[in-house]
């Protein structure tokens, strides 16, 4: 649930961009190309990215020209400086960064020694883009509670000095691309806001901005590292865990890395934690003047938009905002600079809402935030945490909810589709933490793993047609219609379970007579469950077992299978099922949307939504049991 805040607002935003900004072509006098390959991967990720200029805090020579507190002083003083106040004023300093320039202490304490601060609260929040949201959250909780009347909000970031080609000598100048990538990525910077209770604005005339609320959740428990630094390239070892920092350097643990097959995962829980703040009232895309999105490239903005539009929350383009061209991505400093230039920049109306969009890689992570607007002698308003559509929503609010749906979806259907996407997110957060999963991800499966996982898969899967023709036999009156759409989808799964099989028998499974192998507990409910709920008339809930079962195919297996690869030395030809099901199954939820449009159309208004829901809930409890149950098979 989001942080919501009173009597919080912004009174002054700053930033500080070292010396000159460098263009595309300059870039080689600072971070010189590695080698060959290192010039192809510039060409393709520049022309991706759509970053024309950026700043670095490192001469041509390497040399550090400003240190990262030097950076996050220099934004304050330009934050002050805007507000009419000085350091006198704040009693607290919070800090967002990926890093200070050293590992101990804080870096908010460094910030505050290099500024010459007198005595106050400091916090250093440690992590990657979201850690300026989570300063920005810490000072405005501190006024909120009473305890600061003033507080600074600063971020700032300083990768440059990992990316000098000396760095890269103990390797020979070569390395992977996940740390070649993030070389024409990142740039430094430095973004701070200064925070009141509006005391300071009181009789003021003009306008001023109020933080609304602050929200932010991790996924850490659901995936593996995706962006890193002080891990080897396989994440096994640590760069403590060295004899030395040459050892660890020469390892490669001292590089910074980004898996970018991991990313569309991230929008994926991103876009999801939006449609719930819509859903309970926290944000009104319609209300929403200025969108302030942190995108670490240009190539993720259809990508963001897209998502927002299939779930029918959709924010004009014409109010999107970001410097991300001119000013590079600075990390967890950019929301910050990105505030500073916008407030700078545009003239603002009471009433105005701007809502920003912080996704962090590191182990995925969202944070958001809502500012408005606000005549400068409006009193202050109570606000209380909005309740679940406590008031009518426009149409363009309801949604279709990721990951499932295969494109917009008739309106009569979306209320339905929000319903099964809440019970999926539960589902698929579980799963990636059952030991199965987490075996995987920690690269700790083995062949024996993997022919457990499959003696016990292939019986479940061979039942799949069986309980489908069931239910379509079970079929009467108009829902007759539909027993010809599931037999075709019946038919094109009878045989899965001999795929699974044969690639079960290639990777060494030792049992040759199929029907020897046996479902684990978790399988023998489910598939008593799907057999017993097939044999009653008119077995509609069904819909909602095929909407997880194929939902697990189409989202789960593609992000186990690079993992499951990287882990087994096994032939490519022993993954064929699961190859055939992350290629296949989004055909088969366009027909799962088919059959569901069919039985809306043969009983509106009737109770099909709540048994597809409830037998959704059932299937993923069942399914998530099955789960569970292999790594004690």
């Amino acid at each position: 649930m989001p942080v919501p805040f009173q009597r919080v607002y912004l009174q002054s935003a700053g930033s500080f961009l070292p010396g000159e900004p460098v263009d595309n072509e300059r870039m080689d006098d600072y971070i010189a190309p590695l080698n060959r390959l290192s010039q192809r991967i510039k060409r393709r990720i520049l022309a991706e990215n759509g970053i024309r200029e950026r700043y670095y805090a490192i001469d041509a020579e390497g040399r550090t020209v400003f240190t990262n507190a030097q950076l996050a002083a220099g934004a304050i003083r330009d934050c002050l400086t805007r507000g009419g106040a000085d350091l006198t004023q704040v009693s607290m300093l919070a800090s967002g960064s990926s890093g200070g320039d050293a590992l101990m202490p804080g870096f908010a304490n460094m910030i505050q020694g290099e500024l010459a601060a007198p005595p106050m609260e400091t916090l250093s929040v440690h992590g990657i883009c979201a850690a300026g949201v989570g300063a920005i959250q810490a000072a405005a909780q501190g006024i909120e509670l009473g305890a600061h009347r003033s507080a600074l909000a600063v971020a700032a970031e300083m990768p440059s000095r990992l990316f000098k080609r000396s760095r890269f000598a103990a390797r020979g100048y070569e390395t992977d691309f996940d740390s070649h990538f993030l070389r024409w990525m990142l740039s430094d910077g430095a973004g701070a806001l200064l925070l009141s209770d509006g005391a300071a604005l009181a009789g003021a005339k003009g306008l001023k901005l109020r933080l609304k609320w602050v929200h932010q959740r991790a996924f850490s428990g659901d995936y593996p590292v995706c962006m890193q630094l002080g891990l080897t390239e396989d994440r096994e070892r640590g760069h403590l865990d060295f004899g030395s920092w040459a050892e660890a350097e020469a390892a490669g643990a001292l590089s910074l890395r980004q898996d970018i097959r991991l990313l569309p995962h991230l929008f994926d829980i991103g876009i999801h934690e939006y449609a719930q703040l819509v859903k309970d009232g926290w944000v009104d895309p319609a209300r929403v003047d200025h969108f302030l999105c942190h995108y670490s490239s240009e190539k993720f903005i259809p990508v963001v938009e897209d998502l927002m539009g299939k779930a029918g929350l959709a924010i004009p383009r014409e109010r999107w905002y970001s410097n991300l061209a001119w000013r590079g991505n600075t990390g967890a400093a950019s929301i910050l600079v990105m505030l500073s230039e916008f407030l700078q920049t545009r003239t603002l109306k009471a009433g105005e809402q701007i809502f920003c969009y912080v996704p962090e890689s590191g182990r995925f992570m969202a944070a958001y935030m809502l500012l408005e607007v606000e005549a400068a002698d409006a009193p202050p308003a109570a606000i209380a945490a909005p309740q679940a559509k406590a008031a009518p929503m426009p149409a363009e609010d309801e949604f279709i909810a990721p990951p499932h749906d295969p494109g917009s979806a008739p309106d009569g259907l979306r209320d339905l589709l929000t319903e099964l996407a809440s019970i999926w997110h539960d589902y698929r957060s579980q799963v990636w933490r059952t030991p199965l999963v987490r075996k995987i991800r920690e690269r700790r499966f083995a062949v024996p793993d993997y022919l457990n996982w499959m003696a016990q898969w292939v019986p479940q899967v061979r039942e799949g047609s069986l309980w489908m023709r069931e239910g379509a036999a079970s079929l009467t009156g108009d829902y007759q219609t539909l027993a010809a759409l599931i037999d075709v989808h019946a038919g094109e799964e009878q045989n899965d379970f001999q795929i699974l099989f044969d690639d079960y028998r290639k990777a060494g499974g030792p049992v040759s007579d199929i029907a020897q192998l046996r479902r684990n507990p978790g399988g023998e409910a489910l598939n008593a469950y799907l057999h017993g709920l097939a044999a009653t008339p008119n077995p509609i809930g069904l819909l909602g077992a095929i909407y997880v079962i194929e939902g697990t195919g189409q989202r789960i297996v593609p992000a186990l299978l690079p993992l499951l690869k990287a882990s087994l030395k096994l032939p490519p030809d022993v993954f064929r099922f699961l190859e055939y099901h992350g290629h296949n199954d989004e055909h088969h939820l366009s027909r799962w949307l088919m059959a569901v449009e069919m039985v809306m159309a043969i009983d509106p208004g009737g109770d099909a939504p709540r048994k597809i829901v409830e037998t959704a809930r059932h299937t993923a409890a069942l399914y998530l049991m099955q789960f569970q149950h292999i790594t004690q098979g």
